[in-house]
């Protein structure tokens, strides 16, 4: 492997090497998600059961087990999000080479815990990822230590690569494959193991709006940076592809789609809902691209891969991002009640909310207002029902009870 080029070789012995120690993924047909985009079988790529709950154990395992006895004996650093993290320091635990990870303060805490887990130093510096990446770089000039880049290696890529191997094996008839984009690593490895073995898949990028640099690259043949990035897919908000994966990119890469934080918040609850698996939101984001209809991607009659890259989330964020969902879907809304004999008439709100189907997710006091009647309590509560009708329904009925006003909904 030279100057930014990743065979399909290449891809073919990373497959050998991560052998028995990284998982097999399995791919899981869906035809609800079919049926919502138009195509004719959509199977998701479920990465987020993966080792480490992401597929950058694949690169990582890849590249660190290349090492020479002296970079393995002098130990390995890299900069993450937290995904490459902990792919690091499973592969550091495996192959007994002391691994040290900086991650920006934007990591979330179980992925920081699950580094550590795995037996790795975890360095907190720097508010974004790319500050986090000069000071990895910065401790190697002083260490000596080997850097393990997240996705701008040749044997990064070409571990990356493997799960588009696994893909054509398990999805013969596979016309495009939508992968998200951070720095490139992935689809760049998908991209050339699925263009080696049948050049008409399309392959599909997908990044948030908040975080769309790789369009423009491609688009314009150079690479574009961004000052900045706003989304809550912290996995995927990277502000550049670098040289290597830019050089395979612009080779295999067919198109690249923007999504919205709330078409991916959406994603993340269909594919817990539907499909019973936990994503955070740069592992829907290719979901999220399907589903959408703000986008020009057509996917009318095609058998469509949709790579769910991770599921590294905190339960309470998870938590958040499915009741943004539902709301986005129309299937939950926030309610401002006025109570009157408070706490005994919440007996009667909470029947009435079961007896029309819905469930109570939030019931709790609100901080009272200069408007508010001062005998009557005001109260929050969450519903979460089958659409907006039953929704409507349930405040009617909660109005028609003596005790209760409801004073506004969203």
């Amino acid at each position: 492997m030279s100057g930014g080029r990743v065979s399909l070789e290449d891809i073919e012995a990373a497959g050998e090497r991560i052998d028995g120690v990284v998982h097999r993924t399995p791919l899981d047909t869906s035809w609800t998600f079919a049926e919502m985009s138009g195509a004719e079988s959509v199977g998701l790529k479920l990465e987020n059961t993966q080792r480490t709950g992401s597929f950058k154990i694949r690169g990582a395992y890849n590249t660190m087990a290349q090492l020479s006895d002296a970079e393995r004996d002098g130990g390995v650093v890299a900069s993450s999000a937290g995904n490459h993290a902990q792919g690091v320091a499973l592969a550091g635990d495996v192959l007994d080479i002391d691994t040290t990870i900086v991650v920006p303060e934007v990591t979330p805490a179980a992925k920081i815990e699950a580094t550590r887990g795995y037996g790795a130093e975890v360095v907190v510096e720097g508010k974004i990822y790319e500050q986090s990446y000069e000071y990895a770089l910065e401790r190697v000039g002083e260490t000596g230590e080997t850097f393990v880049h997240p996705f701008d290696d040749e044997a990064i890529i070409a571990g990356q690569g493997t799960i588009g191997l696994e893909l054509r094996a398990q999805y013969p008839e596979l016309d495009t494959v939508l992968v998200a984009i951070g720095g490139g690593g992935l689809i760049s490895g998908i991209g050339t193991a699925l263009k080696a073995t049948d050049p008409d898949i399309r392959v599909v990028g997908v990044q948030p709006e908040g975080a769309l640099h790789a369009k423009p690259s491609l688009e314009d043949d150079r690479i574009h940076e961004l000052e900045s990035v706003d989304t809550v897919a912290e996995g995927i908000a990277d502000t550049r592809m670098l040289e290597t994966t830019f050089a395979v990119a612009r080779d295999v890469v067919d198109d690249v789609v923007a999504v919205r934080d709330d078409e991916m918040a959406v994603a993340v609850t269909l594919l817990a809902e539907r499909a019973k698996t936990v994503a955070e939101s740069a592992g829907a984001a290719p979901l999220a691209a399907a589903l959408s209809n703000s986008n020009s991607l057509d996917l009318e009659g095609e058998h469509v891969g949709v790579v769910v890259s991770g599921g590294n989330v905190n339960l309470t964020e998870h938590a958040e991002l499915t009741r943004t969902g539902l709301g986005e879907l129309e299937r939950y809304i926030e309610a401002r009640l006025a109570v009157d004999g408070w706490p005994t008439a919440l007996g009667g709100l909470i029947e009435t909310v079961e007896d029309r189907g819905a469930e109570l997710d939030v019931l709790e006091r609100a901080r009272r207002r200069p408007v508010d009647q001062p005998n009557r309590v005001p109260v929050t509560i969450g519903l979460e029902g089958s659409g907006p009708e039953h929704l409507s329904g349930v405040l009617e009925a909660l109005e028609e009870l003596n005790e209760i006003s409801v004073l506004e909904s969203r």
